[in-house]
């Protein structure tokens, strides 16, 4: 995700064709925000996969996503709607767990529609007031959302104690992805074996523990490649690489490309 669109903290309303520009890895790699999310999905239709479970989400569906909560999706087609960031720590009473809502009544839509535009033509410009009048309609989505939480809440894959493993394993991931951590370590951390770890995964989100785990360190590396100008050795080691050469190795056998020529592929 380019700086401009999460920078600062603060409400920001991002329409979702923007927020997927620049390649498909800006979405459906593993990656977190410091700052809460929702998005309203109002076209389209896809995957999307938060703490390690997948969903398959559709038109009119709102996923709401906790700080530094590793999450991606994917986009079959296109896909249309928006993405509210939240100031992080800010008194909203927003949900602490991830949430995924599905709703069929128009008036739900307009509803919903309706509150996010507020954010939006509120944190356009400068007016008198402006801070606390978006801390008013954010908690006015924090509201609306509480309401049809228990009733809308979708069904997820996977038993209770499964997702609460894999949910363990993505929390760990986005501490750690920064170390030169394998499975093995965070199975070991876990207190399972990697086999069982990596079974728990696949049947959660339809991916080895592996993948999530190179997912979300492939995400960051992208991102340092494009938003930075930091040389390859160092984002290597800032990763947890060992060499330069090793994290090349990497980087090509999961995206195709070298991190050079990931960079200048603007």
């Amino acid at each position: 995700m380019t700086g401009d669109l999460t920078s600062g903290g603060a409400f920001r309303v991002v329409p979702m064709a923007r927020f997927a520009q620049g390649g498909r890895w800006r979405t459906e790699a593993m990656r977190s925000y410091s700052q809460p999310v929702l998005f309203w999905f109002t076209k389209g239709q896809g995957r999307i996969t938060v703490s390690g479970v997948t969903r398959g989400y559709g038109a009119h569906n709102a996923v709401f996503v906790p700080a530094d909560t590793m999450h991606g999706f994917d986009m079959l087609g296109q896909v249309y709607g928006s993405v509210v960031f939240f100031p992080r720590n800010s008194d909203l009473g927003l949900p602490d767990d991830a949430q995924h809502l599905r709703f069929r009544d128009a008036r739900q839509h307009a509803e919903l529609n309706r509150l996010i535009e507020d954010i939006s033509q509120e944190s356009a410009g400068d007016k008198p007031g402006q801070a606390r009048a978006l801390m008013h309609h954010g908690g006015l989505i924090s509201l609306w959302l509480d309401r049809h939480i228990e009733a809308n809440a979708d069904t997820i894959n996977g038993s209770q104690a499964a997702r609460r493993l894999v949910a363990a394993f993505a929390a760990l991931i986005e501490r750690d992805f920064q170390s030169a951590r394998t499975v093995t370590d965070y199975a070991a951390c876990l207190g399972v074996t990697s086999t069982h770890l990596s079974r728990v995964c696949n049947v959660t989100s339809g991916k080895p523990a592996s993948k999530l785990l190179a997912d979300r360190v492939h995400f960051e590396a992208r991102r340092l490649l494009r938003e930075t100008r930091a040389p390859v050795h160092q984002i290597a080691g800032q990763l947890g690489f060992s060499s330069a050469a090793y994290f090349t190795r990497a980087f090509q056998k999961q995206t195709g490309m070298t991190p050079t020529s990931f960079r200048r592929a603007r």
